[in-house]
């Protein structure tokens, strides 16, 4: 993969840029955040390691400023510890992960080659159809009622794994062993935000919607009755 690492920390960007290509990836570094969103839009990498605090243009606008010009890199931000409030603003912005300061360099490299593996699981069938929504896989398109939608890699992943079963209910720990590929950390809000982003796009403005929800029990998407 090409990874575009921003981050201002000098010595902890040149680590991380390190660890990736040991594990055979290309990377390089930004430690300006204009300077970061500048060559993420003229030299597409396929994902950012994001820290929020950057001079220049802070994380989150140069999140902003990606998806603004569709831009389909996906997103893991790094948050000092204890910013809950700044990891579900970047969740809602657009991102794709997150992971806290001070961390294990090992679980970030994991972290991100789970994030960059393209489908939540693999599939034969290239295109998923549940009522009048449709998903070409290979192409990672949607459209509804064909009006084409745009997706997040994070949010086309869960997306994914909803019409591969419709109608099945899956579990808020199930959706983060299977999308976010963790087995030992359960971020319930993370499932929540990602479900919203994508009632948003699907059925806003839609007079039946796909996606449901059931009260303690999980997420489930089927054809209007």
């Amino acid at each position: 993969m090409r990874i575009l690492v921003l981050e201002d920390e000098r010595q902890l960007a040149r680590h991380i840029t390190q660890a990736l290509v040991r594990h055979g990836h290309s990377a390089t570094a930004q430690f300006d955040g204009l300077a970061g969103l500048k060559e993420a839009l003229e030299h597409p990498p396929d994902l950012i390691v994001l820290d929020l605090n950057l001079p220049g243009l802070e994380g989150l606008s140069v999140l902003a400023g990606l998806r603004e010009a569709d831009s389909a890199a996906r997103v893991l931000i790094l948050t000092a510890r204890g910013e809950v409030e700044h990891r579900v603003k970047g969740l809602k912005a657009g991102a794709d992960d997150y992971m806290a300061k001070p961390f294990s360099m090992d679980e970030l490299v994991a972290r991100i080659e789970a994030l960059g593996r393209r489908g939540a699981t693999p599939t034969a069938a290239d295109l998923l159809e549940v009522g009048d929504l449709h998903m070409d896989v290979h192409h990672r398109r949607v459209s509804r009622a064909g009006r084409a939608i745009a997706l997040s890699p994070r949010e086309f992943d869960v997306l994914q794994l909803l019409m591969q079963e419709p109608g099945r209910v899956f579990s808020r720990t199930e959706l983060c062993e299977r999308v976010w590929q963790r087995d030992h950390e359960y971020d319930t809000r993370t499932v929540e935000i990602f479900i919203t982003r994508l009632r948003k796009k699907v059925d806003s403005g839609f007079p039946a919607p796909l996606i449901h929800t059931l009260r303690a029990i999980g997420y489930t998407i089927r054809p209007p009755e």
